[in-house]
């Protein structure tokens, strides 16, 4: 594989057990780069420790006063410096090459998650962590595979010459081979430390990362509330606290190098010390002294890569394990799924709580808790739950579907919908049925002024469709960017879609009239909408309460308001005191407690509702 070869057709099934796993995993699909890199490396390698045997062949040569033989050893030197530079180079672009290759597949094995999962990774996974992985986690771990092929050169380097010297000078070569080993072990007590702190360091780096994410993504909000400055403070503690982690690891790896930088010059002054003992004895020649004392000179070369690869693993282990995590997080099924391709149609079930939504029609789901409400949707997107309950779709389990034609069968909206930076035209050029035209689905969503926003600030001219949107569409209102998302939505014209309150960011005429248009555009296809607006719910054909995850009452929003007091109490932000103020309501499916007057105004001639409660239901039913 090339680097011009990039993006991988298939990155492959990696192994997600365990960050180590992941890494060898990674390292066994690019044998050939690593084998490759191997090759070039012996060869820069040897070539450099090979220097010294050829200095003192030249020594020895002078001292003898043979010219041949210095001849010969010239000779050699250019070989090896003819070797030593086109291993070096080809070694660095096969590293190179190994580095960048592992870091795109890891980044488009994430890519391919994020597209299996959608909405439900980041449930599942904070995202700032996700980022972090995504960025600055990939490197490492693209370092620590690229290194291994490099290390394992040296290493093989190191033998040989031990092995050379012991040959070539048995008295100085068996205190280097020796030493050499204590030089290559003396680290790794410091090593467990060494990785504690690199892990901290991590976990705080991720945490800051995540805290700038969202502050970030919530400036317009905070800006509104004057909050800026507390987040801010806040992320200044959290990056205190990454340096401080950081500048200890850095101490920790400062004495690891010190180590790998006194123990060879302690080497060295043994091999020099015993070495002159020797030449005065008469026992070694000038020339292998020379050969000898260079040897152990060049042979911390190779030796730094010991350092690397404990650096590059400590910093890549915590990385992978991570990205282990995101990649283990599946479906219940393969992407393939178990069944036909063909999108099934008939009603919407969830047999968690219940939940049943029609074919064809306008289903609103209230629910007092967002956390229970967001687990529904994403088991309503084919996302099983923990427990492996999955939604159904004319009887059919939307996990066992394959990825495509599931997503074609149901499209889920989050809360916070995203948008990418680009043209109008762009953002709403998205998979779909081709029955719902843009035009139309823009005017559902009320995105008229929106369009006129767009068309005046637009540097391409008139047509607002190619006005640029900036990134997350920081450039608009919260109302703004959530119509331009429904719009979206709508386009796609799902077999059921799926609203987690869509108009929570607008103003309530425009909710109205948001509620008509959606209604009319999906008039005989499946809609389900999480809200508790009363405007959205008088417009819904069916509502349906959950409480403590089941379903609790089936009815008409008015309905529901007379007899079901924890329904109203959501919808009508009712406190305790106030619902105990009119104890009479009776359970759902039973006779209203309250008749309606004949002008649909809430019957007090009792005169027993609180006169809070009271003018909140008629506002309501004023306003629907």
């Amino acid at each position: 594989m090339q680097i011009q070869d990039l993006p991988y057709p298939d990155p492959g099934v990696p192994d997600a057990r365990s960050g180590p796993r992941f890494l060898w995993w990674l390292f066994r699909n690019q044998l050939g780069g690593q084998l490759k890199s191997l090759a070039w490396g012996l060869l820069h390698f040897a070539s450099v420790s090979a220097l010294p045997f050829c200095v003192g062949l030249a020594v020895q040569a002078v001292v003898d006063r043979s010219g041949s033989r210095l001849a010969v050893a010239g000779g050699v030197m250019v070989v090896c410096c003819v070797g030593n530079a086109l291993g070096d180079t080809f070694l660095h672009r096969s590293a190179v090459t190994n580095w960048i290759t592992a870091a795109a597949r890891v980044q488009q094995l994430l890519a391919r998650k994020t597209a299996v999962l959608g909405s439900a990774l980041t449930r599942r996974v904070a995202a700032g962590e996700v980022v972090a992985v995504s960025t600055g986690d990939v490197e490492k771990i693209g370092w620590f595979v690229e290194a291994v092929s490099r290390f394992t050169a040296a290493a093989l380097t190191v033998v040989l010459v031990c092995v050379a010297l012991v040959v070539y000078q048995p008295a100085l070569g068996v205190v280097v081979i020796v030493g050499l080993p204590v030089l290559a072990l003396a680290v790794l007590p410091l090593l467990p430390r060494a990785t504690r702190r690199a892990d901290v360091q991590r976990d705080k780096a991720g945490r800051a990362t995540e805290l700038a994410s969202d502050t970030v993504a919530g400036l317009r909000v905070l800006r509104g509330i004057g909050g800026e400055e507390l987040f801010l403070d806040r992320y200044r503690t959290a990056s205190q606290e990454v340096r401080h982690a950081a500048v200890r690891s850095a101490r920790m790896w400062s004495l690891i190098s010190a180590i790998q930088v006194l123990l060879p010059g302690l080497l060295l002054i043994a091999v020099v010390w015993h070495g002159v003992h020797l030449a005065r004895e008469g026992r070694i020649g000038v020339g292998e002294l020379v050969t000898v004392y260079s040897s152990v000179m060049i042979l911390t070369y190779p030796l730094r890569h010991f350092e690397e690869i404990a650096m590059a693993y400590s910093f890549s282990r915590p990385s992978a394990k991570r990205a282990a995590r995101v990649l283990s997080l599946e479906r219940a099924t393969d992407t393939g799924g178990s069944r036909a391709a063909e999108v099934p149609t008939g009603d919407l079930y969830d047999p968690a709580t219940g939940l049943l939504a029609p074919a064809g029609r306008l289903t609103a789901v209230v629910c007092g808790d967002p956390d229970t409400a967001g687990r529904l949707a994403e088991r309503l997107g084919g996302h099983p739950s923990e427990q492996g309950v999955s939604a159904l779709l004319g009887g059919v389990p939307l996990d066992e579907l394959p990825l495509k034609s599931a997503r074609t069968a149901v499209l889920v909206q989050d809360k916070d919908p995203v948008l990418l930076s680009g043209t109008l035209r762009e953002l709403l050029d998205v998979p779909a049925s081709g029955a719902v035209a843009a035009e139309d689905a823009l005017a559902a969503a009320q995105c008229g002024d929106v369009l006129t926003a767009l068309g005046q600030g637009s540097l391409g001219g008139d047509d607002p469709m190619d006005a640029r949107i900036t990134e997350r569409g920081r450039s608009l209102s919260g109302g703004q960017r959530q119509r331009l998302a429904l719009a979206r939505s709508l386009i796609t014209d799902p077999e059921a879609l799926v609203l987690d309150e869509p108009t929570s960011a607008v103003d309530s005429h425009t909710e109205a009239r948001i509620a008509d248009g959606v209604r009319a555009l999906r008039a005989g296809r499946t809609t389900v909408v999480f809200t508790s607006s009363p405007l959205l719910l008088d417009r819904a054909d069916r509502i349906v309460f959950l409480h403590d995850g089941e379903v609790a009452a089936v009815g008409a929003h008015r309905e529901l308001l007379h007899t079901e007091p924890r329904y109203r109490a959501v919808v009508t932000r009712e406190t305790d005191e106030e619902s105990a103020a009119h104890p009479e309501a009776v359970p759902a499916g039973g006779k209203p407690a309250r008749p309606l007057t004949g002008d649909g105004r809430v019957d007090d001639h009792d005169g027993d509702l609180s006169d809070d409660v009271l003018h909140r239901l008629e506002e309501i039913e004023e306003t629907a």
